[in-house]
Parts: structure tokens; C-alpha cells; sequence
């Protein structure tokens, strides 16, 4: 079985590490460099930086605090944020990211989504899904979420959307659970779990992580390949390395374990 990842999520803005709770009211919490290093120490498989507003201000992520973490980190990283050319996808990826990631501009024009694929590889290319289950129970894709002045509802039901990515060429696909995101109430676990019978392309959880058994409870509940979490990172109301030893007691495969440096 493949170790499951934990992948921190650092959301940027103006040069900062932010994070608001369902999307809105942002509050600085960190430097990039800072907690890039933070959590490589601290056994992380994978980081992810989203350059929130780039979207919402249709810029494109800068690449020079890329430039910086590729020099300071060991771990692979991706990127995302106002991505919408292969042009600016190769300018981020050349700058030391592993991974790019797509969202608001793939929503707008798919054939991103092959375009990147064909020039890069599948492997390089991960679709974000910002899903908001609304009052009628039907979860349904958002764009622009960086800011809640620009976050509207698509056409997308979200699990159609999720079931075109594959032939599209996505690699891989985080799932933003809206309606969980900075509250801290677990994972959910349902939309989860219908989107994981919606694809078989690799599935990273992200919204709602608070405690250790949040994440047990993911893994032993649904089949995910990894967790994607921010606010209890940031907070240090979880550290990785005791996350992973829970994990692994748990009968989660987890890699980088305190165990393996013994």
C-alpha cells in the first residue's frame, strides 16, 4: 500500500503566509521561508503554496520567493495561483516548483488542463476543486476563492467536474471543501468519499483538519492518497512528526516516521 502524504498548505499573499476560515478573513501567520523550513523539518512529504489572489486580481504567481524555497527545502513543492498559460506554468515550474496547480483559469478554459499535461506531463499538473455544498444539499464548484469579493458559484456541479478531469489530463486533484475550510470539525468525510467514486486520479483531502484523529480518521475512513491541512500547522496545534507516529499506530502507511531515525 502507498505511504498516505501530509502535505501543509501555505496560502500567499503579498509576500505572506495567510489564512482565513472558510475562504474569507485572512490574518497574516507566518513568513514563506519560515514555515517552508518549519514543516520540511518536521517530516512533511509535500508542500503546497496558493498565491490566493492571483486569480482574483488575474496576475500570475511571482517567482521569486519560488526561486528561494527551491533553495532552502529538500521536499517537493507545488505551486498554484492565476496559472493560465503553459508559458506561466513553465516560468513557476523552471523557477524549483515539482508541481503546478490549476483552478479558476481551468474552469474557464479546460484545454489548460491538456495543454499543460502534453508540454510537462501529467504528473506535474494538479486540478484544485473549490466545492461548497449549498442550501439545497448539491455541491458545486466555486472559482476565484482567493477573496470574498470575487468567490462566485460556476456551472459545475462538482462531481461532474471531477469526473471530466481525468480525460482532460489532470494528475492529480485537491479537493477544497468550502464549507469545512479553517473550521476545524474534521474532514468531510462524504463529499469525500463521493468524489472518490466519481475518479480513480490520485485525491488529496483539504478543509476541516483540527486534531490528530482528524487525520486517522480520514485515512481509516476513506481512500485518499493524502491530507492537505493549514490552520493546524500554522496554529502548532499539530506538529507532523507526532502526527505521523499517531498515524502510523493507527495502521496508516506513513513515510519519514521519528521510528525510521532511530
Amino acid at each position: 500500500m502507498l505511504a498516505k502524504r501530509i502535505i501543509p498548505c501555505l496560502d500567499v499573499r503579498d509576500g505572506v503566509v495567510v489564512k482565513g476560515i472558510s475562504f474569507k478573513n485572512h490574518r497574516v501567520v507566518g513568513d514563506i521561508l519560515d514555515l517552508a523550513e518549519i514543516y520540511t523539518d518536521e517530516g512533511a512529504d509535500e508542500l503546497v503554496f496558493y498565491e490566493i489572489s492571483a486569480s482574483a486580481r488575474s496576475t500570475t504567481v511571482s517567482v521569486d520567493w519560488i526561486e528561494r524555497v527551491a533553495q532552502r527545502i529538500s521536499i517537493p513543492f507545488c505551486v498554484g495561483g492565476g496559472i493560465d498559460s503553459v508559458d506561466s506554468a513553465r516560468a513557476i515550474l523552471y523557477a524549483g516548483a515539482d508541481k503546478i496547480s490549476i483552478n479558476t483559469p481551468a474552469i474557464r478554459d479546460p484545454s489548460l488542463i491538456t495543454q499543460m499535461a502534453d508540454e510537462f506531463g501529467v504528473q506535474c499538473v494538479v486540478v484544485g476543486v473549490d466545492s461548497y455544498q449549498d442550501k439545497q444539499g448539491e455541491y458545486r464548484v466555486w472559482q476565484a476563492t482567493g477573496s470574498e469579493y470575487t468567490a462566485s458559484p460556476t456551472d459545475h456541479l462538482t462531481m461532474d467536474w471531477i469526473a471530466q478531469l481525468h480525460d482532460y489530463g489532470a494528475g492529480e486533484i485537491v479537493l477544497n471543501c468550502m464549507n469545512s475550510d479553517g473550521v476545524k470539525d474534521g474532514y468531510d468525510l462524504d463529499q469525500l468519499a463521493l468524489v472518490r467514486s466519481k475518479t480513480c486520479l490520485p485525491l488529496i483531502a483539504s478543509g476541516g483538519a483540527g486534531s490528530y484523529q482528524h487525520f486517522i480518521d480520514l485515512f481509516q475512513s476513506v481512500e485518499v492518497d493524502g491530507a492537505l491541512a493549514a490552520s493546524v500547522f500554522h496554529t502548532k496545534h499539530c506538529n507532523i512528526s507526532v502526527l505521523k507516529d499517531k498515524l502510523y499506530q493507527a495502521g496508516v502507511p506513513v513515510r519519514n516516521l521519528t521510528y525510521d531515525k532511530v
